[in-house]
């Protein structure tokens, strides 16, 4: 079942239940979709208006960007669904003899690393969609101006929600150097996100 396929109902009941997935991770990409689908409507609504003739060609290119990132968010969304069902798999192998517990454990941080790298990909793509967004503000039909804040609203839910998934996979991950990588590396990503978040909200509520 892709979770891309459910209607909105469907998946927010089935994120209600008590089924351990699809969790954070997965909502966390399913935000990160709506920021780039808002940006990509934005300049929708900016391409063709004779007022923003001198931004046809970036809004265009900025609409194509932004629903590439769309689909890119909502493909990692039904990943990271799976990977989390693949750690799920590992904890329930046999744990009887030193073969086994060994084979178990392996397959657990296996699990894990895939856990990891999901959210971090969203992450990055978090920080690729933020850029896009802040680089039509001001250069796109004002009307929709509400509309890239809260893209930047959403873009900054799902780099903190995907950020929590990295640091609780990474807490239990053996591999130290790759955990403190990953941190490393997920914590530049917040520095860049957050402040370019908080100033397209901040430009934008400026112009209400």
């Amino acid at each position: 079942m892709k979770l891309a396929d459910l209607k909105v109902s469907e998946f927010v009941d089935l994120l209600a239940s008590d089924a351990p997935a699809p969790g954070g991770g997965s909502a966390a990409a399913l935000e990160g979709a709506l920021g780039a689908a808002l940006t990509a409507m934005v300049c929708g609504l900016t391409v063709g208006k004779k007022k923003y003739a001198d931004y046809q060609e970036l809004a265009a290119e900025t609409q194509k960007k932004a629903l590439d990132l769309k689909a890119r968010f909502v493909d990692v969304m039904d990943r990271d669904t799976e990977a989390f069902n693949v750690v799920s798999a590992a904890f329930g192998m046999p744990k009887e003899t030193d073969e086994e517990k060994a084979a178990r454990s392996a397959a657990i941080q296996a699990g894990l690393e895939g856990c990891t790298k999901t959210p971090f990909e969203m992450m990055e793509l978090a920080v690729d969609t933020l850029e896009l967004t802040a680089s039509i503000l001001g250069k796109s039909n004002d009307s929709a101006a509400s509309d890239l804040g809260v893209s930047a609203l959403s873009l900054r839910a799902a780099i903190q929600g995907a950020w929590l998934n990295v640091l609780i996979n990474i807490g239990s991950l053996k591999n130290k150097e790759l955990a403190e990588d990953y941190r490393q590396k997920g914590e530049a990503l917040l520095a860049k996100a957050l402040p370019l978040a908080d100033q397209i909200y901040e430009t934008v509520v400026s112009q209400m």
